[in-house]
């Protein structure tokens, strides 16, 4: 029986008949429930299957589009739990495009940055303040607010400010590497977080611990962005973007300087690699992706305050980078998914389930292992897990295969078109 479902399972169409029928059903049973996190996260698996089903990269991404921007805004509609799945699933594509930011800091270039919600944290204020009066306490010209319109500007200006910061920080801790480059990005994360919580005096930039309340909603032909539904697209786009940018990278020449640096630094400088330029080149272009979701998140959130730049920010996506695979684009976007949903929601979920068994009298729980005092204990019992059994992440990076043989005729063959060149010149 196994052997026959291993030779059925060995055929492209007979993957994509058994896809099409666990979409269908996950799918079904999405919309016609009035609350199922377990169909809802199944229907987020498929997007997992995906990945490893012997397909063309291009249907691949077909396919995963059709999903991501018909199939599960439209199956998760059909109750009145919508708004919330679209609330987490923003969330991961906030989560996604920064931990795939700081994949190209400490996966790619191996510089180990502990406090890259810094740059998070510079992308929504740069925003936040703009699109509240909280600008024209400093600024001599102008009207404050600014209208929704002005989102959209901000998702540029917010990248561009923060990869701005990333290099100001990189200048100075490029003078160390490893566990001292590690505490002194940590400061910085620090000291951007304490700055921001102290500057409202003597001129109230930042509002300080009080926050900036009341940030304007973005617009789109005059129609306001309010509902996590609407958001939900917007962070779609900017997450597709980050994704194809950061592959990119992944695969041009400075994606290969990267991955020299971190295996070697001596001798990625003896091959001819600028050490400086190349490490500020990853601080800069991993911080933009941060400081754009950060704008995004401060729309979404329309109040934001230091509270949400924490130092414990700053781990959780790290943690995402490493229990995905440091380097390795796909195990990246799962690590951080897994994460994401995790805290947001089935740890939530679980922690309400039990709760109400206990007030129904079903079971008893001691007030000390109630649910939500154990909730941070059974993340971290999951991580550890994680790293036990799956030490290189979840999705380990691979390098690409060059075939030797072939390579060596494409050589030989391109060698004996020069000498011809030449003979026909002479």
């Amino acid at each position: 029986m196994k052997e026959s479902l291993a030779k059925f399972l060995q055929y492209k169409w007979s993957q994509v008949i058994l896809f099409t029928v666990f979409v269908a059903v996950s799918s079904a049973a999405l919309f016609f429930s009035q609350k199922s996190v377990t169909a809802f996260l199944l229907l987020l698996s498929s997007l997992l299957i995906l990945h490893y089903m012997k397909l063309k990269n291009i249907t691949k991404w077909m396919i995963a589009l059709g999903l991501l921007f018909i199939l599960i805004p439209l199956a998760s509609s059909g109750g009145p739990a919508f708004q919330s799945y679209m609330d987490v699933a923003t969330m991961v594509g906030i989560y996604v495009s920064m931990a795939l930011g700081l994949n190209i800091v400490v996966g790619m270039a191996g510089l180990l940055d502990l406090g890259f919600v810094a740059f998070f944290a510079v992308g929504a204020y740069s925003y936040s303040i703009f699109a509240t009066p909280q600008a024209a306490n400093f600024m001599p010209f102008g009207t404050y607010p600014l209208g929704g319109e002005s989102f959209w500007i901000f998702l540029i200006i917010g990248g561009v400010v923060a990869a701005i910061a990333g290099v100001l920080i990189g200048i100075p801790v490029l003078r160390v590497k490893g566990d001292y480059l590690a505490i002194v990005t940590l400061g910085f994360g620090e000291i951007i977080r304490i700055l921001f919580n102290n500057a409202d005096k003597p001129v109230n930039i930042t509002g300080g611990a009080m926050g900036i309340p009341s940030v304007t909603p973005p617009e789109i032909f005059g129609v306001p962005l309010i509902f996590p539904n609407q958001f939900y697209f917007v962070t779609l786009v900017i997450l597709i973007f980050t994704i194809f940018t950061v592959l990119r990278l992944e695969r041009s020449k400075l994606g290969r300087s990267w991955k020299a640096v971190r295996e070697n630094e001596i001798a990625a400088q003896a091959m001819g690699i600028p050490l400086v330029k190349t490490k500020l080149l990853a601080f800069a272009l991993g911080a933009s992706f941060s400081g754009m979701m950060g704008v995004v998140f401060a729309a979404k959130q329309a109040f934001i305050d230091p509270t949400s730049f924490t130092l414990l920010e700053s781990f959780t996506i790290l943690v995402m980078v490493v229990l995905g695979g440091m380097g390795s684009v796909p195990g990246v976007i799962l690590g951080a998914a897994v994460i994401t949903i995790l805290n947001l929601q089935v740890l939530t979920e679980l922690a309400t389930w039990v709760n109400q068994l206990s007030f129904s009298g079903i079971i008893s729980i001691p007030e000390a292992l109630s649910p939500a005092k154990m909730q941070k204990f059974i993340f971290g019992a999951l991580l550890v897990a994680f790293a036990l059994y799956r030490p290189k992440g979840l999705i380990p990076a691979k390098n690409k295969i060059f075939d030797e043989k072939r390579l060596k005729e494409t050589q030989a063959h391109s060698d004996m078109n020069a000498t011809d060149q030449k003979k026909m010149q002479s």
